[in-house]
C-alpha cells in the first residue's frame, strides 16, 4: 500500500510517495517544485504519478492550511469537507483554493475510490490557552464570526519539535521550545512541553512575521487609511498585503532572500533586516512567555538553508542565554545540526522540516481508526 502526499505552498509543490510496511514508512519518491504559479499545473502531479505506480496508491493526503473552528483534526475527505473548506477561503485566499483544486485533481486521476485525507495547518493550534487566541474585540462578535487566533504552520512546527523530542529524549516532553518557520510564509510558535502556548500567525496566515510577500503585523488603521486616502477596494488592499508586501514591497526587488541578501541595494537591505529584525522580537517575546527556553529551532527554506539570516536575528541575544557558533552556523544548509555553543544555555538547532512524514504518519492514524482499508 502506498500513500501520496500532496504539499501545495504558497509558491511551491511538494509531492511524495509513502509505502507503508511492517518496519514503518518509507519514502518510495519526492519532487519539490519552487516558484509556481498560484494556479495548479495538472501536469505536475499527472508526471509523478505516471513515474510511480499508481495502481499501488491507496490513500492521498493533503495539506490544508485553513480548517476553521469545524475542522480541528485531520480527516477523511468528503463533500461537507471541501464545503468547509470552500468556506475558508477568504481566509487563506494563497492555500485554500489551491488545496481544493488538487484535491479534485487528485479525484480526478486517482478515481473516487481512493480515500483522501486532509490534514489542517490550524489543527495544531486548537489547545492555544484562552489568553492567546482571544482578540480584543467584543466578545459577542467574536463568537458569531469565529474570530480568534487559529495559528499556521502546524504540520511544520510539529515536525520540528517531534524531531527535537526525539533529540533530548531525557526533556520532558522537550520542555520549553520555540520553533521557527521561515520560507515563503514565516511563523514561529511557543511550545511549553509539548503544548503550544502562542503562535505569531493568527486569524489567517497574514499575521505576524515579515515573508515573502506578505506584510506581518501592521497597524490596522493603515487598511483604512488606504481605503479613504488612496481609494483602494478590499480586493486591491487583500492583494497588496498577501502579493506585493513583505520582503517583494520594501525591497522593491524581489521576494527571494538570497537575491536580497547579494543586492547591492539599501532597501534590499532594510528587507531583510526588517526580517531578522521581526523575528529576533518574537523570540524575545516568547522567551518572556515561556520564561525562558531549552531549545530554538529553525526550518523552513530560509531558515534551514541562511546562515546569514539565522546570524541576524540571533545576533545580540547572549543576554538570553544564547550563544550561536558562527563556524557550524556558516557550514550548515538543510542538514540537521545543532549550531549553538557548548555553553549556550539554550540549544539552537536546524532541524529539517518533513511535513510529508508527518502527513502519511496521520493517514496511517486515520486508516487504523477506520479498522484499515
Amino acid at each position: 500500500m502506498s500513500i501520496l502526499t500532496i504539499n501545495a505552498g504558497s509558491s511551491s509543490l511538494r509531492l511524495s510517495l509513502f509505502s507503508q510496511t511492517e518496519d514503518g514508512l518509507k519514502r518510495l519518491a519526492g519532487v519539490h517544485h519552487k516558484s509556481i504559479d498560484t494556479t495548479i499545473t495538472p501536469s505536475l502531479l499527472e508526471n509523478f504519478i505516471t513515474s510511480v505506480d499508481a495502481g499501488d496508491i491507496k490513500q492521498v493526503v493533503h495539506r490544508v492550511v485553513h480548517g476553521g473552528a469545524r475542522l480541528g483534526a485531520s480527516c477523511l475527505i468528503d463533500a461537507a469537507v471541501e464545503t468547509e473548506i470552500e468556506k475558508l477561503i477568504p481566509l487563506a485566499p494563497l492555500h485554500n483554493p489551491l488545496a481544493l483544486e488538487w484535491i479534485r485533481l487528485a479525484c480526478h486521476l486517482l478515481g473516487e475510490q481512493v480515500p483522501q485525507v486532509a490534514v489542517f495547518d490550524t489543527a495544531f493550534y486548537q489547545p492555544l490557552p484562552e489568553v492567546a487566541n482571544t482578540y480584543a474585540l467584543p466578545r459577542k462578535l467574536c463568537q458569531e464570526h469565529g474570530i480568534r487566533r487559529y495559528g499556521f504552520h502546524g504540520i511544520a512546527h510539529r515536525a520540528m519539535l517531534s524531531r527535537w523530542q526525539e533529540i533530548r529524549p531525557e526533556i520532558r516532553s522537550g520542555g520549553r521550545v520555540i520553533s521557527v518557520q521561515l520560507g515563503s510564509g514565516c511563523s514561529i510558535t511557543a511550545i511549553d512541553h509539548g503544548m503550544p502556548v502562542d503562535t505569531s500567525m493568527g486569524f489567517s496566515p497574514l499575521e505576524g512575521l515579515l515573508m515573502a510577500t506578505r506584510s506581518g503585523d501592521i497597524d490596522p488603521s493603515v487598511v483604512i487609511y488606504l481605503q479613504r486616502q488612496a481609494g483602494l477596494t478590499t480586493e486591491e488592499i487583500e492583494q497588496l498585503l498577501n502579493k506585493h508586501s513583505g520582503l517583494l514591497g520594501v525591497s522593491g526587488e524581489s521576494n527571494d532572500m538570497q537575491e536580497l541578501l547579494n543586492s547591492n541595494s539599501p532597501d534590499a537591505e532594510l528587507a531583510v533586516n526588517l526580517y531578522c529584525y521581526r523575528v529576533r522580537k518574537y523570540i524575545g517575546a516568547y522567551l518572556a512567555v515561556l520564561g525562558g527556553a531549552d531549545a530554538i529551532l529553525f526550518g523552513g527554506g530560509v531558515g534551514e538553508n541562511s546562515s546569514q539570516v539565522r546570524a541576524k536575528i540571533l545576533q545580540g541575544m547572549e543576554w538570553s542565554g544564547v550563544q550561536l557558533d558562527l563556524f557550524d552556523n556558516n557550514r550548515v544548509a538543510g542538514t540537521e545540526t545543532r549550531i549553538s555553543t557548548v555553553a549556550s544555555q539554550t540549544h539552537v538547532w536546524v532541524i529539517p522540516v518533513d511535513e510529508a512524514l508527518m502527513m502519511a504518519l496521520e493517514a496511517v492514524a486515520i486508516t487504523k481508526d477506520m479498522g484499515g482499508l
